[in-house]
């Protein structure tokens, strides 16, 4: 998730363990510092865009690891404001500020690398956009009110930012499992084969959902959309329109060994594409964008006598229209019978 929605997170956790054992401040500031930590893994340069985005949410972001630095984060705290009577409780409160971190970030689609050092598999429920105002504004208010507040019951409204913003997590999960039986559905029903699917939500919500479905023989994938509010099936919904598009897998095929090709194909867990662009091989994460533009899309190598590995540069677009993109997207949330914008 976004940082900001990260350190509302760990405040609001460390005001809700710490109680009225130390001032609300205090404990939203460190639980908020604890919250954001695993994130200054991004200042890292491991050397090139492709490294930088594989690399990240990796150790940092370790389950393990950040249990083990709980600890030594709550004794500096609690010595700083001579709390040491308080140490067990700084400990509660900045270890599952650490923790919920990765835990948060698991639910979007980037990929997180909870069990470092076993394995450093990508892990995503992909139920929540990086970026959902819906989340963190439930935190923020209840930090606000319960900061700004003299009423011996404010902390009630931390509790409550808390609880919302948990609730809403969960409500993703059950909008996404309804999304996917009806795409699972409407992809039979319309004769498309599909190896894996993967269903996200579009950006800053969760009522518009991508679905993007990879075909058995690698060669294309489709994507389609749907709203929650396009109906349900005994009402006549209409079926999701899927469009098809080409992954060129002669040209993965002929870059196989290529570092940074391979590593791709590992990171996205087999949702990218490849195509050839002024004779400049390219890459695309197809988890994080939609049709033609994706946020992730990098350049590896370049075509002479063969092909030629280059240095990784990150050639992502959002489009040209962000106005009408925003416009379509406003529109089709709300179920509006509308084709996505192609360019």
């Amino acid at each position: 998730m976004d940082s900001l929605s990260q350190y509302v997170l760990g405040a609001g956790i460390g005001v809700a363990v710490m109680g009225r054992r130390t001032p609300v401040w205090k404990a939203a500031l460190w639980g908020g510092i604890a919250g954001t930590i695993p994130d200054l893994d991004a200042l890292i340069d491991h050397g090139d865009p492709i490294r930088n985005m594989t690399f990240h949410r990796a150790e940092s972001h370790s389950l393990l690891y950040l249990t083990i630095l709980a600890p030594a984060l709550a004794v500096g705290v609690a010595k700083l404001h001579g709390e040491m009577q308080q140490f067990r409780r700084w400990w509660l409160a900045l270890w599952l500020a650490l923790f919920t971190h990765p835990l948060l970030d698991n639910m979007t689609i980037y990929g997180t690398q909870l069990l470092q050092p076993f394995t450093d598999h990508p892990y995503f429920i992909g139920s929540v956009f990086i970026i959902d105002p819906l989340y963190a504004l439930p935190l923020l208010f209840g930090l606000i009110a319960t900061g700004i507040s003299r009423r011996p019951d404010r902390l009630r409204w931390n509790r409550l930012g808390v609880i919302v913003s948990t609730v809403y997590l969960g409500w993703s999960m059950l909008a996404q499992q309804f999304v996917q039986q009806i795409a699972s559905r409407d992809l039979a029903a319309q004769g498309i084969a599909t190896a894996q699917m993967i269903v996200t939500p579009t950006p800053f919500n969760t009522v518009l959902w991508r679905v993007l479905s990879m075909s058995p023989e690698g060669r294309s994938y489709h994507e389609g959309f749907y709203s929650i509010f396009d109906g349900s099936l005994r009402d006549g919904r209409r079926a999701i329109r899927f469009d098809r598009f080409e992954r060129d897998t002669d040209l993965h095929a002929a870059l196989a060994t290529n570092w940074s090709v391979a590593r791709m194909a590992w990171f996205s867990q087999g949702y990218y594409r490849m195509r050839e662009r002024d004779g400049v091989a390219r890459i695309a994460d197809l988890r994080m964008g939609q049709e033609p533009n994706y946020t992730f899309e990098f350049t590896v190598a370049q075509r002479g006598s063969a092909w030629q590995a280059i240095a990784p540069q990150n050639v992502g677009e959002r489009g040209d229209n962000l106005r009408g993109a925003l416009t379509w997207l406003w529109r089709r949330m709300w179920g509006a019978d509308l084709p996505p914008p192609r360019s």
